[in-house]
């Protein structure tokens, strides 16, 4: 009798342990606010120690240094409490952390993060809402639908008709784009074919696919995802300020028609990773319309220029895609994840739904239930849009438009500064606000000593932490790059930058003259010794 009770009964100091229900004390409830409130100061004063710490974007460390503090870990012990846990973090993680809030930081597409979001963070994380389906979400979906319904109103599409939902990156709605594109040509050029329950028909080896040569991996990775292969992937060539060139695709179109083969879609990059160029969308559309081709919008950069009332005109036109990317984690200062894939027609989106009795089944959708798993690729997917209603809600779009348009406005300034300096060559007057641009020798000719010189100039800077850069190639050549993305890096911040570009480079090339003289000297000795 007595073992039967003690069955039921909370186990408790040893046996408590064991039972798993140690945990109890960190559980997020009620009983436990006072765990909580005190976690979240820990984490905060660690936090602003961190920030005011903070002298540079990285430390400089390389792989194999970190990795040497990460042998002595042993996830099978756990630590005595949070504060040896916060100890143990600042150390892996904090003190060689990329600092994106960092004036030199000026890689890639990080931006700083709004106040509001990381609250947002907090909150979302705290009750841990899953979007997937209404009886998780309740007025989270709403919220949610409400951004979706904003951004595809920013775009130009009509309410009510246009839809689309929240996703991991521009990845995935890029992955999204090409998916809808197959599916709707396959429906209506092969009498009703559906994709999603009949597999892909024999022609699809065929299908064809025609972006920029300078667009995002990622469509690249989308046609191999979807079964067409990276060779479906036409790219097309683009005029001296690397936008697609329309004359180009329409050859390129006419050509692979010749070729037997079967063009689907077109994608249209409103803001190329490497040049900030954003396609002549107007003109692609034009030919999208004649071959009855899906236009896919890529704004997962350029997004930012739909609340930029200056430069909103150089996005005109997006409202002709079927459908489009946006990253709200590059131009709307949101902390990653942050992003949608928007589609000109709800329809569309029929071909990812699925209907599970246990999660989302047909008569909740026949009951106007709003589930919004049935038109997303994920199933379990955070409340990523809470971020962003915070930061709209707090400070409206029309001041995240202004840091977005500080930033190009930066970009230029920056330009025509050293548009003159014998040491910088640009590749391009920006577009937004990327510049791209090489440090060149005394020897220009000299491709070869040029990018070792390049390539070595952003190493170097990486390796000291100085500040964080990136860099592409143009036609075999290196380039470095600037992305710029915080609206409180200031212009001399940035030109200091590229002062010290200038001088490794001039340090760098004095260095391998020098190395050079010596090894020719040991030559002529060795020679001459003979």
């Amino acid at each position: 009798m007595n073992n039967h009770m003690n069955s039921g009964a909370i186990p408790t100091g040893e046996t408590h342990r064991q039972s798993g229900l140690g945990i109890q004390p960190s559980l997020f409830n009620d009983a436990n606010q006072a765990s909580l409130n005190s976690a979240i100061t820990a984490v905060t004063q660690l936090v602003g120690k961190t920030l005011g710490s903070v002298e540079q974007p990285f430390s400089g460390i390389s792989p194999a240094q970190l990795a040497k503090e990460f042998r002595a870990v042993d996830l099978e012990q756990p630590l005595d409490d949070l504060g040896a846990v916060l100890q143990e973090i600042s150390r892996l993680y904090l003190r060689d952390a990329v600092y994106f809030h960092h004036p030199d930081y000026l890689a890639h597409l990080n931006p700083p993060v709004l106040i509001e979001s990381i609250a947002a963070e907090l909150l979302q994380a705290a009750f841990n809402t899953a979007v997937d389906t209404w009886d998780q979400s309740g007025g989270a979906t709403l919220i949610e639908q409400k951004l979706v319904d904003w951004t595809l109103s920013r775009i130009g599409f009509e309410p009510g008709k246009a839809d689309g939902v929240f996703t991991s990156g521009g990845t995935q709605s890029n992955l999204m784009g090409m998916l809808l594109a197959r599916d709707h040509y396959c429906e209506a050029h092969f009498s009703g074919h559906r994709v999603q329950t009949q597999g892909l028909p024999l022609e699809a080896a065929k299908f064809r696919i025609f972006t920029s040569s300078v667009s995002h991996f990622s469509i690249q990775k989308s046609a191999a995802l979807l079964g067409l292969g990276f060779d479906a992937v036409i790219p097309v060539a683009v005029d001296t300020q690397f936008r697609m060139d329309p004359r180009a695709l329409a050859a390129a179109l006419l050509a692979s028609r010749e070729r037997g083969e079967i063009p689907i879609a077109v994608v249209a990059t409103m803001g190329t990773t490497d040049f900030g160029s954003i396609d002549p969308i107007e003109d692609i559309s034009a030919l999208c319309r004649q071959y009855q081709l899906w236009l896919h919008a890529d704004a997962a950069y350029g997004c930012g220029l739909l609340v930029s009332e200056k430069y909103r005109s150089r996005i005109e036109g997006i409202d002709l895609a079927d459908s489009v990317t946006v990253d709200y984690h590059k131009s709307f200062l949101q902390p990653v994840a942050c992003s949608a894939f928007i589609a000109r027609n709800h329809s569309h989106l029929d071909c990812i739904t699925y209907h599970a009795d246990y999660l989302n089944p047909l008569s909740q959708s026949e009951e106007g239930t709003p589930n919004l798993v049935c038109k997303s690729l994920q199933t379990t997917r955070r409340f990523d849009a809470l971020k962003l209603w915070f930061s709209l809600r707090r400070h409206g779009a029309s001041a995240i438009g202004d840091a977005f348009t500080h930033v190009i406005d930066m970009a230029a300034a920056v330009y025509h500064r050293f548009a003159e300096e014998q040491s910088i060559e640009f590749a391009q007057p920006p577009q937004m606000s990327t510049l791209v641009f090489r440090y060149t020798t005394d020897n220009p000719q000299d491709i070869e000593q040029q990018n070792r010189i390049n390539s070595s100039i952003r190493k170097t800077l990486t390796n000291s932490g100085r500040a964080m850069i990136a860099s592409t190639k143009i036609d075999g050549c290196v380039y470095l790059k600037f992305t710029l993305l915080n609206p409180s890096t200031e212009l001399e911040a940035i030109s200091s930058v590229l002062e010290t570009i200038i001088s490794t480079g001039d340090a760098l090339g004095a260095e391998e003259k020098m190395l050079n003289a010596v090894g020719a000297t040991s030559r002529a000795q060795s020679t001459e010794a003979y």
